[in-house]
């Protein structure tokens, strides 16, 4: 049986019923929420770590297309390997451009639990 675990959940809150910081204790979820901070933060948007990120809000203005979606894919990959390498392997990254949406799926493993997820996210124009 493995150990609790515990982090602050992001985004950062409190737990009324507590009256404490809100806490995550499912592992799983903890790694969705780096995979969110990840994805949404634009590089340079941290002082201390400027190339962090991946920057996925700032695709709400570029054209919605097969290009847009292609370097979306790569971007999500190599964002998440570079920061998050050591907690996942990211398996696969689908970019489809449907309509004013941005389709993503990501396929990865949880490398403790050698467990395969799914994170699936939309982005509108």
């Amino acid at each position: 049986m493995s150990a609790p675990f515990t982090s602050i959940h992001h985004p950062f809150g409190v737990d009324a019923g507590r009256g404490r910081i809100a806490e995550e204790e499912d592992y799983a979820e903890h790694v969705e929420q780096l995979m969110r901070q990840v994805l949404f933060t634009a590089p340079g948007e941290r002082i201390n770590r400027p190339d962090f990120g991946c920057g996925l809000k700032r695709l709400v203005f570029a054209p919605n297309n097969v290009v847009s979606a292609s370097l979306a894919q790569v971007t999500i990959f190599q964002a998440l390997t570079k920061w998050l390498g050591s907690a996942i392997a990211v398996n696969d990254v689908k970019a489809i451009a449907a309509e004013e949406r941005l389709e993503i799926t990501i396929a990865y493993t949880l490398k403790t639990r050698q467990e395969r997820r799914y994170l699936n996210l939309e982005v509108t124009h």
